[in-house]
């Protein structure tokens, strides 16, 4: 099935390096491996927010912060957001620093989170009670960002609509919605695959420019979209389907590849 001539991309391709690449031994090094921990989603939910926002640096780096923040909230990030106090949370994290991100940025991310859980049940309920008919993807992470940072400076979460990519944002949705060996779909039902916009990191968009899919010079929120869109032409369903395989495929340096 050719997809779009100017790329030459095939849908048959894509499944190759899907049937390829997506499984999960090839996860790490990569902040998921963090929620194969967990069982429950209610765990997952927060075990995915806290290691996609901290999901900007140096990979090695990424994933001792992760570990230090999870570590520090026991056997079930549910369990500890939701009985410890602000005041212990500010404590337990007042020495964590990732980057640019404090300790007490993370300390108020997870309080906020206890508030949006005890009202809606779950990160997931809260998703489904924004996703309307007319939603698109862009009005419900807004929607669901302004819960969580709103009033207070954070580097974990991105305003949405002023134009950035927000792969952190975009990897924590992918992660939540999508299920197969990688993805864990804890939200399945609460949102559909195909409202997904693709997670737009370096690998990607080497992708996308090598192969035509976007000519834009920058990895916009705008290029983001673009990407997206040329993916639903080939997986109307499921068009962030390829994205890990792309990914992991790319870290291997299969840009040597010929093209099929």
């Amino acid at each position: 099935m050719r997809v779009r001539g100017e790329s030459g991309i095939s849908r048959d391709w894509l499944e190759e390096i899907y049937f390829l690449y997506n499984h999960r031994e090839y996860v790490h090094p990569d902040p998921l491996e963090f929620l194969y921990n967990f069982e429950s989603c209610g765990d997952m939910e927060i075990a995915g927010l806290i290691a996609s926002s901290l999901a900007y640096g140096n990979v090695k780096q990424i994933l001792r912060s992760v570990k230090s923040v999870l570590d520090r909230m026991g056997n079930s990030p549910l369990n500890f957001v939701m009985n410890t106090s602000e005041k212990e949370k500010k404590y337990c994290f007042k020495n964590f620093k990732h980057r640019f991100t404090t300790g007490q940025e993370v300390a108020e991310l997870l309080e906020r989170t206890k508030k949006l859980i005890l009202e809606y049940g779950s990160l997931g309920a809260f998703i489904q009670k924004v996703s309307g008919s007319e939603s698109s993807i862009i009005d419900i992470q807004e929607e669901f960002v302004k819960q969580l940072i709103s009033g207070v400076k954070s580097t974990l979460l991105p305003e949405v609509k002023r134009g950035s990519a927000s792969k952190r944002l975009n990897l924590f949705f992918r992660w939540m919605v999508r299920k197969d060996e990688v993805d864990p779909g804890c939200w399945s039902g609460k949102i559909l695959p195909s409202q997904l916009l693709i997670p737009l990191d370096t690998h990607m968009y080497r992708f996308a420019v090598k192969f035509g899919i976007t000519r834009r010079k920058s990895a916009n929120l705008k290029t983001e979209m673009e990407i997206t869109d040329f993916f639903k032409k080939v997986n109307p369903e499921d068009p962030v389907k390829y994205d890990f395989a792309i990914t992991r495929a790319g870290i291997g340096r299969w840009y040597e590849w010929d093209q099929k």
